[in-house]
């Protein structure tokens, strides 16, 4: 191998690891996953889920992404460098983080998908073992979840205002009602 391919070598593989960092950086959470004895269909399945909820997913070396975590908080975390072991599948959400892990969690219901490792997940700089991707971030509410329960909050004490602001008239309604009964009104 001549010293220009070793140099073009070189430049293809750091440029992989510029993308790792600036993916990493950007997204929300990150899930970290096992691909192994899985059949072509079943991973552009899971490529699909992953386009159309928002969720970007590629496949890395793990020597990659292992140098893009230098010099970060996550470069010496013990569950993600265990994780770094055979191929290996990354889902970098962006706005919702917990979209990927409740991809991942959908998908291996499926006995056919249940290949499928999950090694770990990544949320702000918080490292979490496959078994809290699935258990915690994948039933954490997503974001149009969250925005509904704030606007039931935010509607709840308007709604009780309304049904305050009603109660005098349809008790007067009652009151009048019964007061033409007793006087024997009554059709």
């Amino acid at each position: 191998m001549s010293n220009t391919q070793i140099s073009q070598n070189l430049k293809a593989k750091m440029a992989k690891v510029e993308d790792v960092k600036a993916t990493w950086s950007k997204a929300t959470s990150v899930v970290v996953l096992g691909f192994r004895h899985m059949n072509v269909m079943a991973v552009t399945d899971l490529r699909d889920r992953f386009r159309k909820a928002g969720v970007e997913y590629k496949v890395y070396k793990n020597s990659v992404i292992a140098q893009a975590l230098k010099g970060t908080p996550l470069e010496n975390n013990d569950v993600l460098n265990g994780a770094l072991r055979g191929e290996t599948g990354v889902a970098f959400s962006f706005e919702d983080p917990s979209v990927a892990a409740k991809i991942v969690k959908e998908f291996r219901k499926d006995e056919k998908h249940e290949k499928l490792e999950v090694k770990c997940g990544v949320l702000d700089e918080s490292v979490m073992t496959g078994k809290d991707v699935e258990g915690t971030l994948a039933t954490m509410p997503g974001k149009d979840e969250l925005r509904a329960m704030l606007l039931a909050t935010f509607q709840a004490p308007m709604q009780q205002l309304v049904m305050l602001l009603q109660a005098p008239s349809q008790n007067l309604v009652y009151a009048l009602e019964a007061k033409r009964k007793l006087d024997g009104g009554e059709s």
